[in-house]
């Protein structure tokens, strides 16, 4: 929860997977989660402006998260969540995307990739968001990178996640946590590096393929990449400069997310308060969520 400066007034974490519950049951821990944040608010005399919620999948333009692969979400219809203020909801990616242009030193032209369970990508062009037609952009972790390769839970086989998936990537180097594989490659275990190098050849295709089609020259690696950056940076910058047909006198930027695992809640936050301040008159007629 942030105020009108953007200041961060209250964070609320429970870690949990939401793999193992079903919507309802995720979205009314959520509701639980919103409500004390809003009781916290109103402690501190704010009133409480709106709030987003961040999927990992394709969001319409109504709140329908059409399928979310990695949480198993098909066709859920996202409200208000119980307790809690009125709701929209986008995708992560794109929100912390929106969250890093806020605050980053950034191009009016770049590609947020978002690496955890999933891979998302949010798509910055002159300063905007990039949505699409239908608001379904920036799904990046589902570009083929071996057609015959490994299944994914989109249904499709050899998708960029099953390569350089948080959990894929885990997996491969034997690591239990991102944290612990960081300490095993700045150790120089075999293990890790080679899945690191493997993973960064694997994210090398699938920006080259950005590059070549929306010729922005910064990616922003964010989620787990912003931390494994160092260890990734060599495969990704070596399969870019084979595969990006202008890398030989406009090399790829690739650059590390600042906002870390908040990117995307400052940045959902950040839309609430960009609609307050674009037209202050109109959210003060309208009725208090």
């Amino acid at each position: 929860m942030v105020d009108l400066a953007g200041t961060v007034r209250h964070r609320l974490v429970e870690p949990g997977d939401q793999r193992l519950a079903g919507p309802q049951e995720a979205l009314a821990g959520l509701g639980r989660l919103a409500a004390r944040a809003r009781a916290l608010a109103e402690a501190d005399g704010l009133t409480v402006a709106g709030a987003v919620l961040a999927v990992p999948g394709l969001v319409t333009a109504g709140g329908v998260v059409r399928i979310a692969p990695n949480l198993g979400w098909q066709d859920v219809v996202v409200g208000e969540l119980p307790g809690g203020p009125a709701m929209t909801v986008d995708n992560e990616a794109n929100l912390a995307a929106l969250g890093e242009l806020d605050v980053g030193d950034l191009p009016r032209d770049f590609v947020y990739v978002s690496g955890e369970i999933g891979i998302g990508a949010g798509i910055v062009l002159d300063g905007a968001l990039y949505r699409g037609s239908r608001g379904w952009s920036g799904e990046i972790g589902h570009i083929p990178i071996d057609p015959d390769g490994p299944a994914c839970r989109c249904g499709a086989r050899g998708c960029l996640e099953q390569y350089a998936g948080q959990e894929a990537v885990l997996r491969a180097a034997g690591s239990d946590t991102v944290a612990a594989l960081a300490i095993a490659a700045a150790a120089g275990q075999a293990a890790a590096l080679d899945a690191l190098t493997a993973a960064g050849a694997a994210l090398g295709t699938a920006v080259a393929t950005v590059v070549n089609l929306l010729d922005v020259r910064t990616i922003v690696l964010g989620g787990c990449y912003a931390s494994l950056l160092p260890w990734l940076r060599d495969g990704i910058a070596a399969e870019a400069g084979r595969r990006v047909l202008t890398a030989a006198w406009s090399p790829v930027q690739l650059r590390a997310a600042t906002l870390g695992p908040d990117a995307a809640m400052l940045g959902a936050a950040g839309s609430v308060l960009r609609g307050v301040l674009d037209d202050p008159a109109r959210w003060l007629s309208r009725p208090r969520p």
